[in-house]
């Protein structure tokens, strides 16, 4: 899921004031309120000016949210605490219709704790009694009837809720040369110091019973790896209150600065000057395996893959091929003579 930066939902800066914040949500809320602005995207955008108001507006949510830190702004990927994740918020949304249910995934992940306590009569930090208006619009009568099927959820998805997944890139170096790499990894969990008792006072969470782990992880790069492959560093995951380990799984993403990689062809661009692709011309080009020469046959046109079998990636079946991508340039700082030429060229061929 994707961080969600509630403070530029609703215009405001991350300092702001409640009153300020209030005022901005009953400006935007107005705005957008689905009875009054019928654009295609409003329903949307009132939910969630409905959600960010919900967290910035209580202070103890707010100070939960901020928490996260800036590590996760910018819609990076974010991966919730453990304990937090699969909750059923879908029906949610009380007499308002949302064209998306109730809370987002973002919030569920980050809040969900609080809606299972008051689920089952205990007390939280904040407002989401039962029947307690959303942002004041809508209610949560439908709390009731989701929440034995977010029981059997979270449940189920309890285990898998410890593993870390997280994209690591590699380059066609490493895809070849196997080398041992190291990765950061950073996640939240519940706070190890207070075991996530919130309200009190905790140095280590601030009282928001959640921990930032961040550590530094090395792996090999496995043979013949491909894109979008996983990389499982065992017991390497999120760790819960009886001290069970999850996993990391490492998704590799595969890229090059050099090469376009297809499976196990490699395609480079070569740039060959006009006259070269008129007469043919000879080109030195580097591949894994090594400087090589190549002809380049008279009139080629730009786009033309000339392959070379045998000289790609290896996998468990062989060997692949090498594209050297024709690519017309023209050159740099023509002279006026030159210039002249190519006038002379186009009036011989209009």
């Amino acid at each position: 899921m994707k961080y969600k930066d509630y403070y530029e939902i609703l215009g405001v800066a991350r300092d702001a004031t409640p009153q300020t914040i209030k005022s901005a949500y009953r400006k935007l809320a107005r705005k957008y309120h689905p009875d009054v602005n019928k654009s295609k995207d409003a329903q949307d955008k009132f939910k969630d000016i409905n959600e960010a108001y919900e967290v910035l507006g209580d202070e103890q949510k707010r100070k939960r949210y901020d928490t996260l830190g800036s590590s996760w702004q910018g819609g990076a990927d974010f991966t919730p605490p453990p304990g937090f994740e699969g909750f059923n918020f879908s029906n949610f949304g009380g007499g308002q219709s949302f064209s998306s249910g109730g809370f987002s995934d973002f919030f569920s992940a980050i809040f969900g704790d609080i809606m299972n306590q008051q689920a089952h009569g205990q007390s939280g930090f904040g407002g989401f009694s039962q029947g307690q208006n959303f942002g004041g619009f809508g209610n949560f009568s439908d709390f009731q009837n989701g929440r034995s099927s977010s029981r059997r959820q979270r449940t189920q998805t309890a285990e898998e809720n410890l593993d870390i997944i997280q994209n690591v890139n590699l380059t066609l170096s490493d895809i070849i040369n196997c080398p041992t790499k190291t990765v950061t990894v950073t996640t939240f969990q519940t706070c190890s110091a207070c075991h996530g008792a919130k309200g009190g006072f905790c140095s280590t969470c601030s009282g928001t019973g959640i921990e930032k782990i961040t550590k530094n992880l090395t792996f090999k790069v496995p043979k013949f790896i491909k894109d979008g492959q996983k990389i499982r560093l065992k017991g390497e995951g999120k760790t819960d209150a009886y001290g069970k380990k999850g996993d990391v799984y490492l998704v590799a993403k595969i890229t090059d600065k050099d090469y376009e990689i297809s499976g196990t062809t490699l395609i480079k661009d070569v740039g060959i000057l006009p006259w070269e692709a008129v007469f043919g011309t000879e080109k030195q080009i580097t591949t894994p395996q090594g400087k090589i020469k190549i002809k380049i046959p008279a009139m080629t046109t730009s786009g033309k893959k000339l392959r070379l079998k045998g000289l790609g990636l290896q996998n468990k079946n062989g060997t692949g091929d090498f594209e050297a991508r024709i690519k017309i340039m023209l050159p740099e700082n023509l002279s006026d003579e030159a210039k002249k030429l190519y006038e002379q060229l186009k009036k011989l061929n209009s």
